[in-house]
């Protein structure tokens, strides 16, 4: 039987006790494993009163008080701030929030969470300043908010952050309680090991300030790895570059990060799927599906590739098109440079000039939005 500190069990209600899926040892603190028996378990609260947390959903509870306090204070919550809350579980974060702010929006998939946590807040009489969206985060339309404090499941992180600092909506901050490794992504800086896509889109349009470590044992269950606190801070002013460009530019750059630009743009692939993009306003549909049917890997060498390139070939000259992009690099020096260690303002300048080629990495004849996809 699983067995809990004082502290722990003082913080798991007596009316909604929590039972654990994988509670195989006597360690508070075990492997995360998934089997069949994980995805079978539909039950809702049984005739105990208890109820199943899913590991493999990121059903992780954090329990620590003195945590929960800190990063309430951190996100230096004004009590007319309407709060955007992503997965609250059973709700400690979200009462601590209601202290705090006017009001809060949480978004939360789990019937049996939402249950809990209403009857929680309710017992407060703080339901009214509550409002709960049975929705997936990442498809439903946030309403309005002045900030977000959440402790995001694991496998949401990326499209999340995506959404949240490329959205619509405007706000002051967020204070995320992340995956460490995913943190440490987000947080890295040109040269460090690091350092990714996931930075580079983020720090264009936000700052991130590391808070504070957090323990995989203060959560319930205790996951495989410890977490970290960020606070995101969306910058008042971006540079003017196309989103949409941006982001497929960044893609192009850091499919091999350590790789020089010289190689990567060299490649035969690339040089056909830029050659098709900047004429996509002149090619027929059929040209078109070439594009579409080019996504593979660097090393493939599909039927298909060797169909659009012998299309694009005769439509605009591939050779005479790579010289123009091998130009480009060689003229401000780029060629033998890495993406991973270039900073945002030479990233930009290198699209720019890239673009003043006529050199595109989307497709302009479409007026498009930023599409929020996984940064990693």
């Amino acid at each position: 039987m699983l067995r809990f500190s004082s502290s722990v069990s003082r913080l798991i209600l007596k009316q909604y006790p929590v039972r654990l899926i994988h509670a195989r040892s006597r360690n508070r603190c075990y492997p995360d494993e998934e089997d069949d028996g994980d995805k079978a378990r539909k039950r809702e609260v049984n005739k105990d009163g208890y109820f199943q947390l899913y590991k493999s959903k990121g059903q992780h509870l954090l329990t620590n008080q003195r945590i929960l306090d800190s990063i309430v204070r951190k996100s230096d919550i004004k009590p007319t701030d309407t709060v955007l809350e992503i997965g609250p579980g059973t709700g400690n974060l979200t009462l601590k929030l209601l202290e705090a702010a006017n009001s809060v929006v949480a978004f939360e998939i789990d019937k049996r969470m939402v249950e809990v946590l209403h009857k929680r807040v309710a017992e407060r009489g703080v339901d009214d300043r509550l409002t709960v969206v049975c929705e997936d985060a990442l498809k439903a339309e946030f309403p309005e908010f002045d900030l977000v404090v959440a402790n995001i499941p694991y496998g949401i992180s990326s499209p999340l952050v995506a959404k949240l600092v490329y959205g619509e909506r405007r706000f002051r901050s967020a204070t995320l309680l992340l995956q460490k490794e995913f943190a440490r992504r987000l947080l890295a800086k040109p040269g460090d090991s690091e350092f990714n896509r996931l930075a580079v889109n983020v720090s264009l349009v936000a700052d991130v300030e590391f808070v504070m470590d957090v323990s995989k044992r203060e959560f319930v269950p205790c996951p495989k790895v410890d977490s970290s606190v960020v606070i995101i801070r969306p910058k008042a002013e971006v540079p003017d570059v196309n989103l949409d460009e941006w982001c497929a530019f960044t893609k192009a750059c850091f499919g091999k990060k350590n790789k020089t630009l010289g190689a990567t743009f060299k490649q035969k692939k690339k040089v056909v799927e830029l050659l098709a993009l900047s004429k996509l306003t002149e090619l027929n549909a059929e040209t078109e599906y070439y594009i579409g049917s080019n996504h593979v890997d660097d090393e493939e060498k599909s039927d298909e590739e060797e169909e659009c390139s012998s299309a694009c070939s005769e439509m605009g000259g591939a050779s005479s098109f790579k010289e123009k992009l091998m130009g480009v690099l060689k003229s401000a020096d780029f060629e033998n440079k890495r993406p991973s260690k270039l900073s945002n303002d030479e990233l930009l300048h290198l699209l720019a000039l890239l673009n003043q080629a006529g050199i595109y990495f989307r497709d302009r004849s479409k007026n498009t939005s930023v599409v929020i996809e996984s940064f990693e």
